[in-house]
């Protein structure tokens, strides 16, 4: 019998051809996808048939019913070889698919999840703007209610999928926020990509993760009916906090994958260079690093398996969720670092794949929740123990 922290043996049943499937399909041209920075429409369609789309909706609704703990498993197997691919897995599921699995009705799930499980539409949650990121309360949008539903004006910011997108969720301001207490009156609607009303603003060119769509939206009277309305209205916020708590799992997941590729090609590299007659990895400075980046990795898998065990059982998961994605993030970002020291000239030129890991890797400080609030987070839950 495996034990808690090792692969099931359902897991290994999932990801063994997942994993082939990505050293086959995706690995090889991943720094061509990189470097021309599409969106990689053909490896969606493949990625779909292995459920990924649908990892954790439940069967009823055409997905394939995963636990939190093994989806995890396979966004971090998907940032092995492409960074980019797994940012779109993760947020498709997490973020869009995760809200409406949260605060959907039993119509909107039929609605909305069998196209979202299928991959034939892929996800867009829209929450930051230009002007509120962390400060998620401070949003601009308004929903001003109408005759049948409501009209949505306003601007998305860094919206993952938002060009590509079949499906949004999209968070406004629906009723004015009492003195002191802005995060009330903020609600969410999600509804298919409209013909009107909803404009792709500027795509984004970005550092790393280039092949995973980033784009800004524009809301200009948008129509939505009232049956749009997801969850309960004016109290969309607490929904925001939760559907957060459960994509820093995938994001933390993810952060492990690019690690463990740069620590990997550190590995072999370190075996393979020979300075002053013997190989590199024979040298403190250099084996030391390696131990290090081995330590932090395996530590961050384990954080981020026990938030993904909590979430599965029904029980509070939000500190163990910050504290995965905050260090699993930090401590990708260094082995990432790492290996390029490792590989010197080298690491820092195109030619090897280190550069690539670490500016993919550096999006997951900030995504979800950055470093610095995930602290917040952990140190009000530390401080309510008290």
């Amino acid at each position: 019998m495996a034990l808690w922290f090792e692969e099931s043996q359902e897991e290994r049943a999932v990801l063994g051809p997942l994993r082939e499937f990505l050293r086959a399909e995706v690995a090889p041209k991943a720094a061509e996808r990189d470097e021309k920075g599409v969106f990689p429409w053909d490896l969606v369609r493949k990625l779909a048939e292995f459920g990924v789309f649908g990892a954790v909706v439940p069967e009823a609704y055409g997905g394939a019913g995963l636990s939190t703990r093994l989806f995890a498993r396979m966004v971090e197997e998907i940032a092995y070889v492409d960074g980019s691919l797994a940012l779109t897995v993760a947020s498709h599921n997490s973020l869009a698919t995760g809200h409406i699995l949260l605060a959907g009705n039993e119509r909107q799930k039929e609605t909305f999840l069998p196209k979202l499980a299928s991959g034939e539409a892929l996800g867009a949650w829209g929450l930051t703007e230009p002007g509120s990121g962390s400060d998620a309360a401070a949003l601009r949008t308004r929903a001003e209610e109408v005759p049948g539903g409501f009209l949505l004006n306003g601007t998305k910011q860094f919206i993952t999928q938002g060009s590509v997108a079949g499906v949004y969720v999209v968070n406004a301001r629906t009723d004015p926020a009492p003195e002191g207490k802005k995060h009330l009156g903020l609600s969410a609607f999600v509804f298919f990509r409209p013909e009107r009303g909803l404009r792709v603003g500027r795509k984004e060119d970005k550092l790393g993760l280039r092949s995973s769509d980033t784009a800004q939206l524009v809301l200009e009277d948008l129509f939505v009916p009232q049956e749009a309305l997801l969850g309960e209205r004016g109290k969309g916020f607490y929904d925001v906090l939760r559907v957060l708590d459960g994509g820093r799992i995938g994001i933390a997941a993810m952060a492990v994958g690019l690690g463990r590729a740069a620590l990997d090609y550190a590995l072999r590299y370190a075996k393979e260079r020979e300075q002053f007659g013997r190989p590199i990895a024979e040298f403190e400075g250099v084996s030391f690093k390696l131990a290090e980046m081995a330590t932090d990795l395996e530590a961050a898998r384990l954080l981020y398996l026990k938030a993904a065990e909590l979430k599965d059982a029904g029980r509070p998961f939000t500190l163990e969720a910050a504290q995965a994605k905050l260090f699993a993030s930090e401590k990708a970002v260094r082995a990432c670092d790492e290996a390029i020291q490792i590989l010197g000239g080298y690491g820092y030129i195109r030619d090897y794949p280190v550069e690539r890991y670490w500016r993919d890797a550096r999006l997951t400080r900030i995504g979800e929740g950055t470093s610095e609030i995930l602290k917040l987070v952990i140190a009000r839950k530390i401080l309510e123990k008290v």
